[in-house]
């Protein structure tokens, strides 16, 4: 998984040639540290297809204000440099594979 930083953005996610999906997390955020190892299992079953890319909101302010995140864990998936979907809040794996499917 992917740390992404307000340098490594435009070339990582909007210049993917493949789907990317944003965690929007922080250290002490309980959510995020449960959605973690489902966001690994799905980075695992669809390496190749989608790309995963973490989000620490504490140290990259700037992007988490560029995309309005007031809540997290906050996932944006991206395909060709747009926005997709967005969801607020721990998610099931279930749920997260239907939208990935979706997504590709």
């Amino acid at each position: 998984m992917l740390n992404i930083t307000k340098d490594s953005f435009e070339k990582e996610v909007m210049s993917s040639e493949i789907p990317v999906v944003l965690d929007f997390w922080a250290t002490w955020c309980g959510p995020c540290r449960m959605l973690a190892p489902v966001l690994d299992e799905l980075a695992e079953k669809y390496d190749g297809k989608v790309r995963f890319g973490k989000v620490n909101v504490d140290d990259e302010p700037l992007l988490a204000s560029r995309f309005g995140i007031a809540s997290i864990p906050t996932l944006i998936f991206f395909k060709n440099g747009k926005i997709q979907k967005q969801t607020v809040g721990y998610r099931e794996k279930k749920e997260l594979d239907e939208i990935l499917r979706d997504l590709i």
